[in-house]
C-alpha cells in the first residue's frame, strides 16, 4: 500500500512491539518459576502453564502453591513485620521510592510481559498500567514519609493476605502492596492463576530495590491457594479484588476471625449520556469505558443509558465507530482491542450474548482466529433483563434509553452493584446534580476510567467496601495502637417474677418511625435493679419489628439530603433537651446499674452530642491533587441505614455514642439498646420527640441482642451493621452480612472505653461515611 493510499484510507500499518527482552527474561529464569518467599525463590514444584491468550503459546510454567508454601510465606511475613514496622515511615519511604524508580526503569519489560500474559493491547499496558504502578509506589512513599505525623496513635495491622485478579495483574499488585508496606505491614500476595508473570517479575525488582526479606512474599496457584491465605489464622488483614461471588465467600470464610477486610468486587457501571452532551466525545469516551482491556474491567461502562431524543443518532455514531476498531495482536501498537484472557472466559462471554434478547450488533471489523471476541452492542433490552443486571466481563455493551434526569438516576441505580458511573452533559449543574444521586463509589463527569493514587477507588453495595488510594486507602492498613481488654458479658439483673410493681406501671414501647409502637409479638420482659427490685418493663422486639424499623428508616431518606447545618442544629437541640432532664436520666441509670455513675454518664452523653453537632458540617471531604486538567472531589457521603447493637455497660452514653455520629453524617439508624439496662433508651426517645428529629431517622427496638443480630445482619435493606454488644456476635454478623455485602463494624470480643477517647472521634465518622470520588475535568 502506497503512502497516498494510506492517507486516503487512514488505515494503520502494523507497529509490532518487540518481545525479545521479555522472552529473554523468561529464558533467564528458566521458564519455570517457584514462589518468592522470604526474599528468595523456592524450588519449582508441581506447575501449571501460563499462556499467551493471543497466540496460545506457553510462556512459562508456574508452581502451584501448597499449604506448606502458604505456611512458609505467612511465617516469613510474620517474622519480618516487627522489624519492618520499627524501621519507621521515613525508612520505609526510601524502599518505596526505590521500587517506584525501578518500575520506571523496567517499564517496557513490564508492559510487554503484561501484554503477553494478559492479552491487553500494549498501548494500554505501556501508557496506563505501568505508569500508574509507578505512581502508586511514589505516592505511597510520600504517605509513609508523612504517616507518623499525620496519623498519630496508629500502627500497622500486621500480616496482610492479598488476592488479585487477572485483568490488571501488575496494577492491582501495586494497589494492594504499596499501601500495605507503606503502613508497616508485610504481605503474602497471590496473583491470578492466568496472569502470574508480572508479579514474579516484580519480585525480582523487590530484590533489586533492597526490600527486606519476608516483607513481600508471592505465592502462585489457583483459588485453593487464595483460600488458604485468606483463612490463615496468622493473617491479620485480607484484601481481595475479584468477583462478587468469591468476595461473598471470603466474607463468610473470615467471619469472626478478627481480620480486617476490604473487598473490591464486580460492577455494572452506568454510562449516562444526556441530549446536550458532545456526542462525538461521548462515543470516544465509551470506547474507553467498555472496550478498554476487552471489557474485562470491573468499573467498565457496560450499561449505556442514552436520553431518548438523541438515542438513534448516538447509536448510529457508536456503530460507525465500532466498525473502525482494530482487533488483533495485542503487541501491535495500532490495535484497539486485544485478546480475551482465556478460552474459558471467551466461552462465558459467548454464552451470555448468545442467550440474550434484544438486537445484537457486532462490529464489522476483522476478528482474528483465537481468543478474540468482537466489540458488541445490544439494544432493546428491558432494565430487568439478565444482561442489564449481570456483569459480562467482556467487550459487550448493553443499552437502553431514558427521558428525564430522574428516570436516568432510577435506571442507573437499578443494579445490585455500585462501583463506578459516567455522566456526559455540557450542563455542569446537571452533572454535579447527578453525581450525589448515583449509587457508586466513583463518578466520572465527561470522562471515564480516570485513576490516580491520590483519589480513592472502590465501591458500595455488592461492589464491595474499602478504598484503594488516598489516605482512606492507607487507613485500611492501620489500627489504633495499644492493647484492648477482653469483652465482659453484662447480664440483665434478675428478680422475683411475682413481684408487684407500681399500680400505674408503664411498659416502655419500641420507637419506630417517630412513634411509640407495641412489639409485634406482644410480649414484654421485666427489668430489675441490682437488688432484684422491679423497675419497669420493655417490649421484646422480633424480626418483624426490625423489618418495620428498617422500613421507617428507608422512608426517611430526606434526612440524608438535609444540610449539615440543620443536622448540627438538631443534635445541639437533643443535647439541650437531654441536659434539661439530666438528673432524671442520671437517677434512672443509677437505679438500673446500682452504680453512682449516672451523672457523669449523662454529662458525657451531652458533650458527645455537642461534639458530633460540631462535626456535622466539618467532615465533608476534600479536593485531591490529580494529574489532569481538572479535579477529583473526595466527598463524604452517608452510608445509608445503619443497624447497631449498642453497648451494654453505659446504656445512655453507648446509645448516644452510636447514634450521634451516624445521624450527624446523614444516616438513619435502627438501634438495639443495652440489653441489660434498656430503660435509658426508652426514656431517651421522649427527648427525640421534643427535639425536631424527623420520624424514621432514629428507631429503637428493645430485645435480646443474640436474637436480633442475625436479622439485622441478613437484612437486605440495611447498609451497615455495628455491634458493640457485650455478647460477642462478631462471627454471626460478619457471616450473615455476606447476603448483600453490607459494611460491618464489630468489636471482636474486645472492650472499648466509652467514657474515654475511644468512645468518640474520627473512627466513628469514618464508619458512618463512604468516600465517593467525583472526577471533574475542565477546560476546552
Amino acid at each position: 500500500m502506497s503512502v497516498k493510499e494510506i492517507f486516503e484510507s487512514m488505515d494503520y500499518g502494523p507497529a509490532p512491539e518487540a518481545a525479545g527482552d521479555a522472552l529473554a527474561w523468561l529464558v533467564d529464569q528458566g521458564d519455570r518459576f517457584g514462589h518468592f518467599i522470604d526474599g528468595a525463590w523456592t524450588e519449582v514444584g508441581e506447575t501449571f502453564e501460563s499462556r499467551n491468550p493471543a497466540t496460545g503459546e506457553v510462556l512459562a510454567h508456574v508452581t502451584q502453591g501448597t499449604a506448606a508454601d502458604v505456611e512458609a510465606a505467612v511465617a516469613a511475613a510474620r517474622k519480618a513485620q516487627p522489624k519492618w514496622a520499627k524501621l519507621g515511615g521515613k525508612g520505609r519511604a526510601r524502599v518505596l521510592y526505590a521500587l517506584a524508580r525501578l518500575v520506571q526503569k523496567h517499564a517496557r519489560l513490564l508492559a510487554v510481559l503484561e501484554t503477553m500474559d494478559n492479552g491487553k493491547p500494549i498501548r494500554e499496558a505501556r501508557d496506563i498500567d505501568v505508569p500508574l504502578v509507578a505512581r502508586h509506589f511514589y505516592y505511597h512513599a510520600g504517605l509513609a514519609q508523612l504517616m507518623e505525623r499525620e496519623a498519630p496513635g496508629m500502627e500497622p495491622v500486621g500480616v496482610c493476605g492479598q488476592v488479585i485478579p487477572w485483568n490488571f495483574p501488575l496494577l492491582m499488585l501495586a494497589w494492594k502492596v504499596a499501601p500495605a508496606i507503606a503502613a508497616g505491614n508485610t504481605v503474602v500476595l497471590k496473583p491470578a492463576e492466568y496472569t502470574s508473570l508480572t508479579a514474579l517479575c516484580f519480585a525480582d525488582i523487590c530484590r533489586q530495590a533492597g526490600v527486606p526479606k519476608g516483607v513481600i512474599n508471592i505465592v502462585t496457584g489457583d483459588g485453593r491457594v487464595g483460600e488458604m491465605i485468606v483463612t490463615h489464622e496468622d493473617v491479620d488483614k485480607v484484601a481481595f479484588t475479584g468477583s462478587t461471588e468469591v468476595g461473598r465467600k471470603i466474607r463468610v470464610a473470615t467471619a469472626g476471625q478478627g481480620k480486617s477486610l476490604t473487598l473490591e468486587l464486580g460492577g455494572k457501571g452506568p454510562y449516562v449520556v444526556f441530549d446536550d452532551a458532545d456526542l462525538d466525545s461521548a462515543v470516544e469516551g465509551l470506547v474507553d469505558a467498555i472496550w478498554f482491556n476487552q471489557g474485562q474491567v470491573c468499573c467498565a461502562g457496560s450499561r449505556l443509558l442514552v436520553q431518548e431524543g438523541v438515542a438513534e443518532r448516538f447509536h448510529a455514531k457508536l456503530k460507525a465507530r465500532m466498525d473502525k476498531l482494530r482487533v488483533g495482536n495485542p503487541l501491535d501498537k495500532s490495535i484497539d482491542v486485544g485478546a480475551v484472557v482465556d478460552p474459558v472466559q471467551l466461552e462465558a462471554i459467548r454464552g451470555l450474548v448468545d442467550g440474550s434478547g434484544g438486537e445484537v450488533y457486532r462490529a464489522a471489523c476483522a476478528i482474528p482466529e483465537g481468543c478474540y471476541y468482537p466489540p458488541t452492542l445490544i439494544t432493546g433490552l428491558a432494565p430487568a433483563d439478565r444482561l442489564m443486571q449481570e456483569e459480562i466481563f467482556g467487550p459487550v455493551l448493553v443499552s437502553c434509553t431514558f427521558r428525564t434526569p430522574e428516570e436516568a438516576v432510577q435506571l442507573a441505580n437499578n443494579t445490585r452493584y455500585g462501583l463506578a458511573a459516567s455522566v456526559w452533559t455540557e450542563n455542569v449543574n446537571l452533572a454535579l446534580g447527578m453525581a450525589p444521586k448515583l449509587v457508586a463509589g466513583v463518578v466520572w463527569i465527561n470522562g471515564t476510567n480516570m485513576f490516580d493514587a491520590a483519589a480513592g477507588f472502590g465501591g458500595v453495595r455488592e461492589s464491595g467496601f474499602g478504598r484503594e488510594g488516598g489516605w482512606e486507602g492507607l487507613s485500611a492498613y492501620l489500627k489504633p495502637a495499644g492493647k484492648t481488654k477482653p469483652l465482659a458479658r453484662i447480664e440483665p439483673k434478675t428478680g422475683k417474677p411475682d413481684e408487684v410493681g407500681d399500680a400505674l406501671d408503664r411498659t416502655a414501647k419500641l420507637y419506630v418511625g417517630g412513634k411509640q409502637a407495641r412489639p409485634d409479638g406482644g410480649y414484654s420482659k421485666a427489668v430489675y435493679g441490682p437488688r432484684g427490685q422491679l423497675i419497669g418493663h420493655v417490649g421484646i422486639g422480633n424480626r418483624k419489628d426490625i423489618r418495620n424499623a428498617v422500613e421507617a428508616a428507608q422512608g426517611a431518606k430526606s434526612w440524608s439530603g438535609t444540610t449539615a447545618h440543620l443536622r448540627a442544629q438538631i443534635l445541639y437541640y437533643i443535647a439541650e433537651n437531654l441536659e434539661a432532664r439530666a438528673s432524671e436520666f442520671a437517677a434512672r441509670i443509677d437505679t438500673m446499674t446500682g452504680a453512682k455513675t449516672g451523672k457523669a454518664e449523662v454529662a458525657e452523653a451531652v458533650s458527645r452530642l455537642f461534639t458530633y453537632g460540631a462535626w456535622a458540617d466539618k467532615y465533608a471531604g476534600d479536593l485531591r491533587s490529580v494529574p489532569i486538567r481538572g479535579m477529583a472531589l473526595a466527598v463524604r457521603e452517608p452510608v445509608g441505614v445503619i443497624g447497631a447493637l449498642c453497648p451494654d455497660d453505659v446504656p445512655l452514653l453507648g446509645l448516644v455514642s452510636v447514634m450521634a455520629p451516624a445521624i450527624a453524617m446523614g444516616n438513619r439508624v435502627v438501634l438495639v439498646p443495652s440489653e441489660a439496662y434498656p430503660l435509658a433508651a426508652t426514656d431517651f426517645y421522649q427527648v427525640l420527640d421534643t427535639s425536631d428529629v424527623p420520624g424514621g431517622v432514629v428507631n429503637i427496638v428493645t430485645g435480646a441482642h443474640a436474637e436480633l443480630a442475625p436479622t439485622l445482619a441478613a437484612h437486605l435493606d440495611l447498609d451497615a451493621v455495628w455491634s458493640f454488644s457485650s455478647t460477642d456476635l462478631s462471627e454471626i454478623i460478619e457471616g450473615q452480612s455476606a447476603g448483600n455485602l453490607k459494611r460491618t463494624w464489630v468489636n471482636n470480643a474486645r472492650a472499648r472505653d466509652w467514657m474515654g477517647a475511644e468512645g468518640e472521634g474520627r473512627a466513628f465518622l469514618d464508619q458512618a461515611t463512604e468516600v465517593k470520588t467525583v472526577w471533574v475535568p475542565y477546560g476546552e
